[in-house]
């Protein structure tokens, strides 16, 4: 979420009411209320808190002190390989025997979230390519 956080407050500076601008909100919004839900149903969330993913915070910095010298398409490919990195999280939770089995849909309904958080990416860095090669 940081790296979303960071992302809009500088496209928000540039271009707070476009279409993309709105994508990155709306994938915000999403990752929000993932933490909310999966903090209601782990009896100990302390230890699925933001602080405990603090080396993604960190890369999530020097990513975005890197946008700012290298543009929005890094930013883009940097949340893309947060997304990925989410995915493939889930995936190994849903394949994890000890999964309680009403934990289940949720995690589906996150990893279907995640892989089309994946796809609008893409089609912002396809938009992004697109506007500087012309």
């Amino acid at each position: 979420m940081e790296t979303y956080q960071q992302a809009l407050r500088k496209e928000r500076q540039e271009s707070g009411r476009n279409a993309e601008f709105q994508e990155l909100v709306t994938i915000l919004r999403d990752h929000e209320q993932a933490v909310s839900r999966l903090e209601a149903h782990i009896q100990q969330p302390e230890r699925w808190s933001a602080q405990n993913f603090g080396s993604w915070g960190t890369w999530s910095k020097v990513i975005m002190g890197a946008a700012n010298i290298f543009g929005d398409r890094m930013v883009l490919r940097a949340l893309k390989a947060g997304e990925e990195s989410g995915s493939k999280r889930y995936q190994e939770v849903l394949q994890t025997p000890a999964i309680p089995e009403e934990l289940k849909p949720l995690f589906l309904e996150l990893l279907a979230k995640q892989q089309a958080h994946i796809r609008i990416l893409d089609g912002l860095m396809s938009k992004a390519e697109y506007s500087t090669s012309r």
